[in-house]
């Protein structure tokens, strides 16, 4: 039997006639996967930084960053605990909050008691950063941090403030801000995907649809990979690679005969390319994955060594994102573990001294070491890390005592970027005196969509998609690029 290798070495079958159908898949590199592919990268320059065509297109103009990090505290740090400093919360600790405090955009009545912070704050590092006692080794990078304190959400209920966050809608049904990053730039190592969530066996409120496509091709969704057990299902192959390459041959012929008969040829054109970066993934997944590969002392530096469980599965996802950044991965996003069943870590209605407490030490160490290692490796000036919770905590409570927490609040919380252009030691925006409103600098999800965009070269307002009969983005019609917390 004669056989023809694409590209990738990878068999292709039989040879048919040259005129036939069969022929022309069969010579044009991988068949018709490979075309697929070829559809979607189409009409798109090759990535400035390593050269590789990847998803919809090039920057729109020189990017000061290749790639983001998103740490997601889901749940909702509480921003008077972590970042946003309120003396004035202990002085008046425990007085009614009163009408003029009250607010329908969170968890509020008048008879409700200002709460003081359990944790001390401190200025860190050369710039005087005010960071909480609370996240000691955040701290310690306080010179890296740019912090957004200003931000201000829609609705105080986890599921819509996720979708928010993720897809820049409420009700979701849209592309998540990872899928627009992949469709926009592509991946700059065609044997992974251009966006992977590292995940620790639960998902969040408002479903998987935070990670998804929606309409844009099902290459751009989230390729998980889980912190413990094997990270990505069904990854070791059954069978030999000649074998594949014939199967994924067979099924390629077979989907270009029913893509040419269906009214939706695009979705079976990205399940074919899907098909083509799992084959490809099968060797460089799991030698990503293995973090055992690294030297003892970047294990010990993310909390490797750790004698809780959770800070080593979060320990092994930091240095993951690390490995896959490396590697040429535009975006990667990291979620928190459940040490108590809540599938919002960090939403603590209750007891907030000691599950904050959980919540930084299982996060602290990892996040820090994530931004020092990428720095000493020259990375993190084209790697944005982004920290953030879909929604901040009440500055009151219903009552003072040893178990009280504080609830859902998008009236104000904060955020830090650092990396990728941003300015480091640098705080924007303002809260009143109990943190409860913002009075200066004022900004909303779709602005910081916009200015991260911007910081990979990608010009918000042009990074579109064409669906039910209108052209989509993120930011939607809002959004403006932050320039006051660019470098």
């Amino acid at each position: 039997m004669t056989t023809n290798r694409n590209a990738c070495g990878g068999c292709l079958g039989r040879v048919a006639p040259a005129d036939s159908r069969r022929a022309f898949l069969q010579q044009a590199s991988a068949g018709f996967g490979w075309l697929a592919l070829q559809g979607l990268v189409g009409g798109f320059a090759a990535s400035p930084a390593r050269g590789l065509e990847g998803g919809a297109g090039s920057p729109h103009f020189a990017a000061r960053a290749r790639s983001i990090i998103f740490c997601f505290m889901d749940g909702g740090p509480s921003h008077v605990d972590t970042l946003d400093p309120k003396p004035m919360l202990k002085q008046h600790e425990g007085r009614e909050i009163g009408d003029k405090a009250v607010s329908k955009r969170s968890q509020s009545a008048a008879n409700r008691v200002w709460f003081g912070s359990p944790w001390e704050f401190h200025q860190r590092g050369q710039s005087g950063l005010w960071v909480s006692e609370l996240l000691p080794n955040i701290a310690g990078v306080a010179d890296e941090l740019c912090v957004v304190r200003s931000m201000v959400g829609e609705l105080p209920l986890h599921g819509a403030q996720n979708l928010l966050l993720h897809t820049g809608r409420i009700l979701g049904q849209g592309p998540s801000l990872g899928s627009w990053v992949s469709y926009g730039l592509g991946s700059e190592n065609l044997n992974l995907p251009g966006y992977v969530l590292l995940n620790n066996d639960w998902v969040p409120n408002g479903g998987l649809e935070n990670f998804g496509s929606s309409f844009l091709p099902a290459s751009h969704q989230a390729t998980m990979m889980r912190a413990k057990g094997v990270p990505v299902d069904n990854i070791t192959p059954a069978d030999s690679t000649t074998i594949q390459r014939r199967q994924l041959a067979l099924l390629a012929e077979q989907d270009a005969e029913f893509a040419a008969r269906s009214s939706d040829a695009q979705a079976i054109e990205a399940a074919v390319a899907n098909y083509e970066t799992a084959f490809r993934m099968q060797t460089t997944v799991p030698e990503i994955a293995d973090v055992n590969r690294e030297p003892d002392y970047i294990r010990r530096l993310y909390g490797l060594d750790s004698s809780d469980d959770h800070q080593r599965f979060y320990a092994t996802q930091a240095l993951r994102a690390r490995r896959l950044v490396e590697q040429g991965v535009r975006f990667v996003e990291i979620t928190c573990p459940s040490f108590d069943g809540n599938n919002s870590p960090w939403d603590q209605h209750g007891q907030i001294k000691v599950n904050h407490a959980k919540n930084a030490r299982i996060t602290d160490q990892s996040v820090a070491a994530l931004i020092v290692d990428l720095k000493q490796r020259g990375l993190l000036e084209e790697t944005i890390v982004l920290w953030a919770g879909e929604m901040g905590r009440t500055p009151h409570t219903p009552k003072i005592s040893e178990s009280c927490g504080r609830d859902h609040h998008v009236n104000c919380y904060s955020i830090f970027l650092a990396g990728g252009g941003f300015r480091g030691g640098f705080t924007l925006g303002e809260t009143d005196e109990f943190g409860n409103e913002v009075i200066a600098g004022r900004l909303d999800i779709h602005d910081i969509h916009a200015t991260l965009l911007h910081q990979l070269g990608i010009d918000h307002e042009r990074l579109t998609f064409r669906h039910g009969g209108r052209d989509h983005r993120l930011t939607d019609v809002q959004g403006r690029i932050v320039n006051e917390i660019l470098a």
